[in-house]
C-alpha cells in the first residue's frame, strides 16, 4: 500500500515484509515451501484479529486504525486460504490433543479476536458461519455488560477529536501543543499509549477519565463505531460452535494489577461467561498480551483460577504448543496486508510475520 492518501492520515507501507511476501505469493513458490517446510515442522499457527471493518474512508475514522485487521473483503480472502491450503482447528480442540500428548496435524491454524467488537458478530460471524470455519472470540465482559467504549481505543477517539490545542499530561511526560494535522495527532495517540501501558493499572483508568475532562471528549455509553457485542449475538455465537473465551472484565493489563483485582478478573469474567453462555470458559486471552502485560505469577493466577490455556500477543508460532501452553504465541493480522503478504505470513512466518517489538496492542 502507497502512501497515497492526502495529508491527514497515515497509510502503513507494506514494507520489505509485505514486497518480499506478494513476489513469493505470485512466483507460486509459496505450496512447495509449505510442503517443505512442514517436513521440519509441526508448529501451530494461531493468527489474532482485533476488527474486521471496512474502512472507506480513514481520514473520517474517528479511532484506532491500528485495531483494524482487515476489511470484509480481506477477511472473506484470508479464511478462504485458510480453508483451502491449512487445517483451521478449534482452540479447545488444540489444548485436548495437548492435555493428551497427541501431535497436531501440519497446517493446523487457530483463528482468534481480542475485544468482542460488534463488528466481529456482524461481518466476520457470518462469512466464518459461511464457510465453516472455527474461530475463538475472546470478550471483556465488563465491555460486553455496560456496551461502553474500550478505554485506549477512546484514548485515539479523544485526540483526534478534541478542540483543545494544548496536552499537557506529566505521568506521561507530554506537555506540548495538540497538531492540527490527523496524521500528527494519530502518531501522537500512538505515542500515549505506548507511555500509558507502562504505567499501573489503577493509574492508567484515573489518568483517561481526567483526560476525558480535559480534553472535554467525555464517554457517554454506546458508541456505534466503537461497541462491544452484546449477550444475545455471543449466545447465538457459541450456540453455533464458536468458542468465547476470557479477555479479562474491564480489559487492564493483568501484570499491573495487584494481586486481589487480578485474581477477580480472572474469576469474574470466567464466571460471568459461564452464567451467560453456560458450559465451562476455560480459555483467556491476556489483555495487551505483550510481555509487560502478563508474568509469571498472572501465568500461576490463570492456571490456579481453572483456565486451560492462556494466549499472548507475542509475536510467533508454537512449536511445542503444550510447552507454553499458557503463553501461547500468535501471528497478528493488520489492514495492510495484501492477500500475497497473508499467504506468505502463514507459510513463512519467521520471515513474513511482525515482530513482537512493533505491535503494542
Amino acid at each position: 500500500m502507497n502512501r497515497t492518501e492526502e495529508k491527514d492520515e497515515r497509510v502503513h507501507s507494506p514494507g520489505i515484509r509485505g514486497r518480499l511476501g506478494e513476489l513469493c505469493h505470485s512466483s507460486g513458490l509459496l505450496h512447495v515451501l509449505q510442503r517443505m517446510r512442514a517436513w521440519k515442522y509441526r508448529d501451530l499457527r494461531i493468527l489474532a484479529y482485533h476488527r474486521v471493518v471496512t474502512v472507506a474512508d480513514a481520514r473520517t475514522f474517528d479511532f484506532d486504525l491500528d485495531l483494524v485487521s482487515a476489511s470484509a473483503e480481506q477477511f472473506r480472502e484470508q479464511m478462504l486460504l485458510l480453508k483451502q491450503r491449512f487445517v483451521p482447528m478449534r482452540l479447545g480442540d488444540v489444548v485436548t490433543a495437548m492435555e493428551a500428548g497427541q501431535g497436531l496435524p501440519a497446517g493446523a491454524v487457530v483463528v482468534t479476536f481480542d475485544d468482542g467488537y460488534d463488528d466481529n458478530y456482524h461481518v466476520a460471524y457470518p462469512i466464518l458461519r459461511e464457510l465453516g470455519l472455527p474461530a475463538t472470540f475472546f470478550v471483556s465482559t465488563g465491555h460486553i455488560d455496560s456496551g461502553r467504549p474500550y478505554d485506549y481505543d477512546w484514548l485515539v477517539h479523544m485526540v483526534l477529536r478534541t478542540t483543545a490545542s494544548h496536552l499537557q499530561i506529566p505521568e506521561l511526560g507530554l506537555d506540548l501543543p495538540l497538531p492540527e494535522e490527523r496524521i500528527g495527532r494519530r502518531q501522537l495517540a500512538g505515542e500515549m499509549l505506548n507511555r500509558l501501558k507502562t504505567l499501573q493499572a489503577v493509574t492508567q483508568s484515573a489518568l483517561l477519565a481526567r483526560l476525558a475532562a480535559d480534553l472535554d471528549v467525555p464517554m457517554k455509553g454506546v458508541h456505534p463505531a466503537c461497541q462491544p457485542m452484546n449477550w444475545d449475538q455471543l449466545r447465538e455465537m457459541h450456540a453455533a460452535g464458536f468458542e468465547i473465551g476470557s479477555h479479562g472484565v474491564n480489559h487492564r493489563m493483568l501484570a499491573k494489577l495487584p494481586q486481589s483485582e487480578l485474581e477477580s478478573e480472572l474469576r469474574d469474567s470466567k464466571a460471568t461467561l459461564e452464567r451467560e453462555l453456560g458450559g465451562a470458559a476455560t480459555l483467556i486471552s491476556y489483555p495487551v498480551g505483550g510481555d509487560a502485560a502478563f508474568d509469571e505469577r498472572v501465568v500461576q493466577a490463570t492456571i490456579a483460577a481453572g483456565y486451560r490455556a492462556g494466549c499472548s500477543y507475542i509475536s510467533g508460532t508454537n512449536p511445542m504448543p503444550s510447552a507454553n501452553r499458557y503463553a501461547l504465541y500468535r501471528l497478528p493480522v493488520e489492514r495492510e496486508m495484501s492477500a500475497g503478504w497473508f499467504a506468505s505470513m502463514l507459510t513463512l512466518p519467521e520471515l513474513m510475520s511482525y515482530p513482537t517489538v512493533s505491535r503494542i496492542t
